[in-house]
């Protein structure tokens, strides 16, 4: 077979060539010239074969050929010799002769990137720039062992990154983070860059998770965005007291730069961190320039600690009027509920989570609160019997919660257990004309119709 193909490739070069050789790095053509073309091709199909069984040793020195006289012969030149390459530094123990052949697969990528446009020629599916910068610097990482160089591992990895955002190859995500991180642990003043890496990285893994058709690869990326949110939440940068201290001090030196501002509201929701300082000034800096539903809800969690409810509860109002998504208006919603509630202002926290539910029918957590402060004050009546009544309408709202969403089932049973204790007993009852399959209507705020169980 490899004899029937060489004769037909040499049939070919002898029939469209002059009779002088010269070599295609010279010329520029694919395969050179005269007899220098006929030696290219037999290399070729040479080191192919070779590569086929894995038989890299074999293959190196026809395909080093190839690389070095016929740079634009082919893609596979550039495929293959990263395959030899890898094969062979696995293959030896030797420190000298492994950096040897990694400088040598660096080279690879470098001369693919160099001729590109000409290679892209050659193939239906062309290649990028910043995908080949996303395989050496995968293959630098892999095979560098302790010497790798990290600063330029980074600045290699970020370059990949910046240029193929989301159509990234999912390594370039890893790769990224894991160099990212490791220069975290060696200089404390890469932390803000850090979760600028994370931000960028993880916004471009999930647009790629988003935009995957592929039931296969979507698995990879959502596997691929666990692992960057991973290397976040494992870096020791990820503490509110630490965003705090990055921050804190550079949101008043960028109350005009509303990208900033941006990045620091949308890390310490991120992580939960709305109760610092540096967030509610970021929000409300942000709000002055570009009113956002997340603006207003950092303004209203700020007045709120000030505590200024009625300004609270007036940018709450505005972060469920400038929210389009119907869960995230619940969200707020519930939030001013529940700030409200720990300022004991029942009967209004009761009207916010009404609001969350009428936003979002299956928001258990809003049925949660409601009966969490039924409980809190159940004392409407002179009757002792008839406010213990109020805990039948604490576990109504507790049943209705784990029937629309299951996600919160545990918390309810818990609750009703707990809240079970309270209700009133069969002779306490009896006295006021009342017994089991009785109503009884809960005065007060609650002004809820019960039934007696």
């Amino acid at each position: 077979m490899r004899t029937k193909m060489f004769t037909m490739l040499c049939a070919i070069a002898l029939g469209t060539t002059a009779s002088f050789a010269q070599k295609g790095v010279e010329d520029g053509s694919r395969f050179g010239h005269g007899e220098d073309s006929i030696r290219c091709l037999q290399n070729i199909s040479i080191y192919t074969e070779y590569v086929k069984t894995d038989n890299f040793k074999d293959a190196y020195k026809p395909w080093k050929a190839v690389f070095t006289e016929a740079p634009f012969a082919q893609v596979g030149t550039y495929t293959n010799g990263a395959k030899i390459l890898r094969g062979l530094i696995q293959s030896t123990k030797d420190p000298a002769q492994q950096k040897a052949y990694l400088d040598e697969l660096m080279a690879v990528h470098d001369q693919r990137i160099k001729y590109l446009d000409q290679l892209n020629k050659l193939v239906k599916t062309k290649s990028t720039e910043g995908s080949i910068i996303g395989m050496k610097v995968h293959d630098y990482i892999v095979f560098s062992g302790k010497n790798l160089d990290l600063n330029q591992a980074y600045e290699w990895a970020k370059k990949g990154i910046e240029m193929e955002k989301d159509k990234s190859d999912y390594f370039m995500f890893l790769d990224m983070m894991d160099m990212s991180s490791r220069k975290l642990k060696t200089d404390e003043n890469h932390k803000e860059q850090f979760i600028q890496d994370f931000l960028t990285v993880s916004g471009y893994a999930d647009a790629a998770y988003k935009a995957e058709k592929k039931q296969k690869m979507k698995e990879l990326l959502k596997t691929t965005k666990d692992n960057v949110d991973a290397y976040f939440i494992n870096s020791g940068a990820a503490s509110c007291e630490n965003l705090q201290a990055i921050y804190g001090p550079k949101v008043a030196q960028n109350k005009t730069n509303l990208d900033y501002l941006k990045q620091v509201i949308s890390v310490m929701q991120l992580l939960k961190c709305t109760e610092e300082e540096a967030y509610f000034e970021a929000s409300e800096a942000a709000h002055a320039i570009e009113p956002t539903a997340a603006t207003a809800a950092g303004c209203g969690y700020m007045y709120y600690k000030k505590g200024d409810m009625d300004k609270s509860m007036g940018y709450f109002d505005e972060a469920v009027e400038l929210e389009q998504d119907p869960a995230k208006k619940a969200e707020y919603c519930y939030n001013a509920a529940v700030i409200l509630f720990s300022k004991k202002q029942l009967s209004r926290a009761k009207q916010y989570c009404n609001k969350a539910i009428s936003f979002n029918n299956n928001y258990g957590d809003a049925y949660i609160l409601i009966a969490q402060m039924y409980a809190s004050s159940p004392n409407w009546s002179d009757e002792s019997a008839l406010n213990k009544c109020t805990f039948f309408a604490v576990i109504d709202k507790l049943q209705r919660a784990k029937s629309v969403d299951p996600s919160v089932a545990d918390k309810a049973n818990e609750l009703i257990r707990t809240y079970s204790a309270y209700t009133p007993k069969d002779e306490d009852l009896f006295f006021l004309g009342l017994s089991k399959g009785h109503t009884v209507t809960i005065g007060g705020w609650v002004g809820e119709t019960t039934t007696i169980r």
